[in-house]
């Protein structure tokens, strides 16, 4: 059969197709998967009990159940759903947030896609283009613009720590320089906190974008995944909830323990909302009804904050201190720096000794059981990888994403096997 452009671009093999296809198949007969590559949250005991009440209580109320399984909800969303969402952001913030501001996606991931097409690709006879001021970025979007070369990026500055961590920050400059320079730029795109890095985008890091975006009169868009208020999955007080007409702010219930009912919630401004719910009903009607319905008295009563606050964010702290100190213990010895975890569910590794490529040692610890994702597909939208050569970046290729959620005992022995390649490869 012979494709599109479109369905070419949409069917290579992708960084995120290789993600999820490690999430979805079993590795080889004898040997002990240590998965630590997907995004796929950890089921936390508290949380799950308050999602089987809420199932329970739907399906005692009459006919609820039948109600939300047999009717279609608006392409904007769940109605009543989304006026709990505007309520609580307006009480809560103060945020002049309406109905009329929220829309509801079958994930972020599908919102991001629609967003990505709606600020770039061809208009007016000229290709405008998503800018992503911190690279790396998340894997996930490197692939999602329908046409070619509309993603562009600037990497990230870099400073070390003392205790083995580093942290990415802003070239504010190289940013300001960017976009004075390309007026074809028609959204700028952050994950806060960062995915895959860890990194939480400071207030005044956010201020900046946020200030720049509007003097060139677009949007920021804000992929709030692993977020505040919810799933608070945020360790550095550095990082306060922002929202005005000028920020998109997309948000999920998939890291507050429902990845599968497939969730994402997006404040914008109204032009933006409508224009969602449009692209919704032709791609697919409307979004699933079950999540929207589950979160919607808790967030209404506060309790899906108070969840997120009191046993979501608890939860990953302790993973991520778990996880430092295996790496300290395994990696002693080395040279090995580590992204300062200040939020999401991942720990970003950088091996600056390894003599292959990231992508080729994902490969050997996949042989050993180990999965993890490979730096390489958290950079992209650099004018040097059109000409065939790396991203300009010294982490391009010698960094890996680890998903630390996974049971102890599993990540301490994919973390030992992986010092001990390290050690055969540097």
């Amino acid at each position: 059969m012979d494709f599109t452009d479109f369905g070419k671009k949409l069917t290579s093999r992708s960084g995120i197709l290789l993600l999820m296809d490690d999430l979805g198949k079993p590795l080889p007969e004898g040997i002990k998967p240590y998965p630590l590559g997907g995004g796929n949250p950890a089921r936390i005991p508290e949380v799950e009990k308050v999602y089987r009440r809420e199932m329970e209580r739907i399906l005692s109320d009459g006919d609820h159940f039948e109600d939300i399984l047999s009717h279609y909800d608006a392409p904007q969303g769940r109605m009543s759903f989304i006026h709990a969402v505007s309520e609580y952001f307006s009480s809560k913030f103060g945020w002049d947030v309406k109905d009329e501001n929220v829309a509801v996606t079958n994930g972020s991931q599908s919102a991001m896609f629609f967003l990505f097409n709606l600020f770039s690709g061809s208009a007016d006879g000229r290709k405008k283009t998503i800018l992503f001021p911190l690279m790396p970025e998340y894997v996930g979007y490197a692939d999602q613009g329908i046409e070619w070369d509309t993603f562009v990026s600037v990497p990230s500055k870099c400073v070390y720590f003392d205790d083995g961590s580093f942290k990415y920050t802003l070239d504010e400059a190289a940013v300001s320089a960017y976009l004075n320079a390309h007026p074809e730029v028609g959204a700028v795109c952050v994950t806060r906190p960062t995915n895959p890095s860890g990194n939480v985008l400071t207030d005044s890091e956010i201020q900046f974008l946020s200030k720049e975006a509007e003097k060139h009169g677009i949007p920021l868009i804000i992929d709030n995944a692993y977020g505040l208020p919810f799933p608070n999955i945020v360790f550095t007080d550095d990082a306060t909830p922002v929202w005005n007409e000028n920020i998109i702010l997309s948000m999920s219930l998939s890291k507050i323990g429902l990845p599968s009912l497939r969730t994402g919630i997006i404040l914008a401004r109204k032009e933006v909302v409508e224009a969602l719910g449009n692209i919704n009903a032709i791609a697919a009607l409307a979004s699933g009804s079950m999540g929207q319905a589950l979160a919607e008295d808790l967030l209404r009563s506060g309790e899906l904050v108070e969840l997120a606050q009191n046993a979501v964010k608890p939860f990953y702290d302790g993973k991520r201190r778990e996880v430092i100190s295996f790496i300290n213990e395994f990696f002693e010895g080395t040279e090995y720096h580590y992204h300062a975890i200040e939020g999401s569910i991942f720990c970003f590794l950088y091996l600056p000794s390894l003599k292959i490529p990231t992508i080729e040692f994902y490969a050997r610890l996949k042989e050993k059981g180990v999965i993890t994702v490979p730096g390489e597909y958290f950079f992209f939208g650099h004018e040097d990888q059109k000409k065939g050569l790396k991203y300009p970046h010294p982490h391009y290729d010698r960094t890996l994403r680890i998903n630390y959620s996974a049971d102890s005992e599993t990540v301490r022995e994919g973390i030992r096997i992986m010092s001990e390649l390290y050690r055969k490869w540097s």
